[in-house]
């Protein structure tokens, strides 16, 4: 497995940015795609965003879709979540994740290594 730790969150107003960043330890990190999902009070998590080994491939889902971009590092062991035009429905718990192998996918069941995950509150 993977060790991953999170960093970034905070509380914003609603229209402003913030940068998660994801850092890795363990495994080789360049081998394997991640993810980034969330969740909030009394709901499920969420798939976010996901990306390839290589980034060449990303896929963001459709709440996200123009606001969000994944991106990632490999040099520094580090993937990124920027978050621009925040809403208040952004507000949860953010995690990252390492995928099971080369493939992602937008289900958690396909990630077996998490982060400990960072609160991002988008006030209104």
């Amino acid at each position: 497995q993977v060790q991953l730790v999170e960093s970034g969150g905070g509380l914003v107003q609603a229209g402003g940015s913030l940068r998660l960043s994801c850092t890795a330890s363990g495994r080789t990190f360049s081998r394997s795609g991640m993810g980034w999902f969330r969740q909030a009070p009394g709901q499920e998590r969420e798939f976010v965003a996901n990306i390839n080994w290589s980034g060449g491939r990303t896929y963001h889902a459709d709440s996200v879709k123009g606001r969000f971009t994944i991106s990632r590092d490999n040099a520094k062991n580090t993937v990124y979540l920027q978050m621009n035009d925040l809403k208040p429905e952004d507000t949860a718990v953010y995690y990252c994740a390492a995928a099971r192998g080369n493939t992602v996918t937008i289900w958690a069941s396909g990630y077996d290594s998490w982060g400990q995950g960072t609160q991002v509150t988008v006030s209104s």
